[in-house]
């Protein structure tokens, strides 16, 4: 499988080398690329001096925006499958090759690392409104997906098609819902995931609630008028 590691970056000059370095000494060969989101500190700048593979974004466009452009460089370049990787340190790369293995044994067209197949979810109104998104995606489409806000995911190539071509269309639970009553097989993997190693989140108490209104509106209602 030839795979592409899509690494959606936006000030994160405290985190990106570490983040790298750890994924090229653990799954060492695999393909990536840094998808510089018009940082306005020193991404760019320490993705030039270590040699990263880079696409240079003039403005910052946002994570669904970001990650498309990663998802259209795997389809021109002709990648099998894309997992998108986040550049702060939270995600561990060793867990890649589970993914991948998942992928290839069960034919899925997403795997998930999940952080709940085999452990509980810690109560907190985080994982309360990940509760809700889980039970209407189960409501609308039937199936059980544990981790469904989980941003380590891994997609087959006519996925990678799919998010190159429909430009509304990002990395969030509502495209997931989507996918799946289209037809889409989905799989969930043990991981582990760190804290933010560095920088600061963009998901404040305030930003994490109305990203889960906004997750739960779209799954029971705008996606059903998508094409």
């Amino acid at each position: 499988m030839k795979l592409l590691v899509i690494i959606p970056a936006y000030n994160e000059e405290d985190s990106i080398v570490s983040t790298i370095e750890e994924l090229e000494r653990e799954a060492p060969g695999i393909d990536y690329v840094i998808v510089n989101d018009g940082s306005k500190d020193n991404t760019k700048a320490l993705c030039r001096e270590h040699g990263y593979t880079m696409l240079d974004l003039p403005v910052n466009i946002g994570l669904t925006g970001g990650f498309q452009a990663g998802m259209k460089y795997a389809l021109r370049n002709g990648y099998d499958a894309a997992i998108q990787f986040d550049a702060d340190g939270q995600h561990i790369p060793s867990y890649i090759s589970s993914m991948v293995r998942t992928m290839e044994e069960t034919k899925a067209d997403i795997v998930i690392g999940s952080r709940f197949v085999t452990e509980d979810k810690p109560a907190s109104l985080r994982m309360l409104g990940s509760n809700l998104i889980s039970a209407i995606i189960k409501i609308t489409t039937g199936a059980s997906i544990k981790d469904p806000t989980s941003g380590m995911r891994l997609f087959s190539r006519p996925m990678i098609a799919c998010f190159s071509e429909k430009p509304d269309f990002g990395p969030e639970p509502d495209s997931l819902a989507y996918l799946i009553r289209k037809g889409a097989h989905v799989e969930e993997v043990q991981v582990s995931m760190r804290e933010r190693e560095a920088g600061e989140s963009y998901l404040t108490l305030g930003r994490s609630i109305e990203y889960m209104a906004r997750a739960c509106i779209s799954i029971l209602f705008v996606q059903w008028f998508r094409s």
